[in-house]
This record gives C-alpha cells, structure tokens and sequence, in this order.
C-alpha cells in the first residue's frame, strides 16, 4: 500500500523497467476495491 500526494493508502499494482527508471501499466485499488476483488475471485476460483 502507498500514499501518493497525502491521500489515503492505496494498493498500487504496476510493472516497473528493470532499473525501476519508468513505471509500466497498472492497478490502483482502494481498500474497498481490493476486498472486494478478493472476494470475487474466491467465488470464482471455487467453482
């Protein structure tokens, strides 16, 4: 989790250059959103 600028903690999902010179394509999740994804996947993964 990472706080960007003062906001709240987010999960910050991201592929990164190997030198970690330039951030790649992503995810950003609330708490909420990361939940919430957790469950669904459960659900899924299950059947």
């Amino acid at each position: 989790m990472i706080s960007w600028n003062g906001v709240a903690e987010k999960y910050d999902i991201h592929d990164w250059a190997p030198e970690h010179e330039k951030m790649g394509k992503g995810i950003t999740l609330s708490q909420e959103e990361a939940e919430a994804l957790y469950e669904l996947l459960g659900k899924t993964l299950k059947k």
